[in-house]
């Protein structure tokens, strides 16, 4: 009895904070809405064009991080490369890893789909036999072990699966999740949530 009752209050929590998000939602697109009918032909035509330069820009910037190896999940032959790859993008997920190590290849997969839809962040992988130097300097003991790095540091580490769930079902949306909580790359709905605060 005592499990249902938690499972309904859950459930109740959950409902109710699906409708505040829907109602911040709701409210922003509103909010929009009433700007854009409220604005005169000059000014559509201003917002138009800034629109378009964005484009424009986005597009320069997406062409930049394909030229530098984004959109692709790749191997780096040794820790040397890993210090080049490092330095030449501003975001970088590289997953240590061991061709004998299960858990390794489920990392695999779910990177190979994150790499081709998150272009802002390069994804790489090591194989640690090949970069002992560095493993011993990012302190990795655990495999897999991803290091995040921004802007050429090591800012955190997603070691094993504790923070995927602790489990080898994982989804790819849960590694994308905790990936964007470290911001080293752009989760879409956490960066709505920020902003809506």
């Amino acid at each position: 009895m005592e499990a249902n009752a938690s499972v309904d209050m859950f459930s109740k929590a959950l409902e109710h904070q699906l409708l505040q998000t829907t109602a911040l939602v709701e409210e922003h697109l509103n909010s929009e809405i009433q700007k854009l009918d409220q604005m005169g032909e000059d000014e559509l035509e201003r917002l138009k064009e800034k629109r378009l330069e964005a484009l424009r820009k986005d597009q320069q910037q997406k062409q930049e991080w394909l030229s530098k190896g984004h959109g692709e999940y790749r191997e780096i032959p040794s820790e040397r490369d890993f210090f080049q790859e490092v330095k030449e993008s501003r975001k970088v997920v590289c997953h240590f890893y061991r061709d004998t190590t299960f858990r390794c290849k489920i990392i695999d997969r779910h990177l190979a789909v994150l790499s081709k839809k998150h272009l802002e962040t390069k994804f790489l992988k090591l194989n640690v036999e090949k970069a002992p130097f560095l493993c011993e300097r990012l302190r990795i003991k655990v495999i897999p072990t991803l290091a995040l790095v921004k802007d050429g540091k090591t800012q955190d580490y997603v070691v094993g699966f504790t923070d995927l769930g602790n489990t080898d079902d994982f989804t790819t949306e849960t590694l994308e999740w905790r990936l964007g909580c470290s911001d080293i790359l752009n989760y879409r709905t956490l960066a709505f949530l920020k902003s809506a605060d």
